[in-house]
């Protein structure tokens, strides 16, 4: 069984998002080994200037890529990368498993997105549109895509 991580930037609090999330949680720990791990957003001033973005993103940076298990495949969820439709994105993880990868990794990153180190060791830079989405609520909407990536391997009626 695939093993599916989140690493995303920033604790959720809103109870809404934290349902929804927890709900495909529920409902992918029946096709894969489905983890979220919620890693401190560094705090800033009212108005950071870009040395404090930076410098906050370079911390941030430092804390995802420790958590990056050896060997997993790493996606980084940034605004320049390519965007996969829904069946695209169940025929990659479908490829990265009969590949023989066991682990993904895919990254949200907080207010500010991602650091360059962290997208450099990405082995895919994913863009889930073109529009911008609070990273709490990109969250749940990559969560229930993962979700829908493997209904559609399946072969199930959720995404018809």
């Amino acid at each position: 069984m695939l093993g599916v991580e989140l690493i995303c930037v920033g604790k959720m609090r809103e109870k809404h998002y934290i349902d929804a999330l927890r709900e495909y949680e529920k409902r992918l720990t029946t096709m894969c080994r489905f983890k979220i791990e919620e890693l401190p957003e560094q705090r800033l001033p009212e108005n950071p200037n870009p040395k404090e973005i930076a410098a906050a993103l370079d911390r941030e940076a430092e804390l995802i890529l420790k958590k990056i298990p050896a060997g997993a495949w790493v996606c980084a969820l940034c605004i320049e990368g390519g965007m996969l439709s829904s069946e695209q994105l169940a025929e990659k993880l479908q490829s990265l498993a009969v590949s023989g990868v066991s682990r993904t990794v895919f990254v949200i990153g907080g207010s500010f997105g991602l650091h360059e180190r962290v997208k450099q060791r990405a082995d895919f830079r994913l863009s889930m549109s073109k529009m911008t989405f609070p990273h709490h609520l990109a969250r749940v909407m990559f969560s229930e895509q993962i979700y829908r990536a493997f209904s559609i391997q399946a072969g199930g009626k959720y995404h018809n």
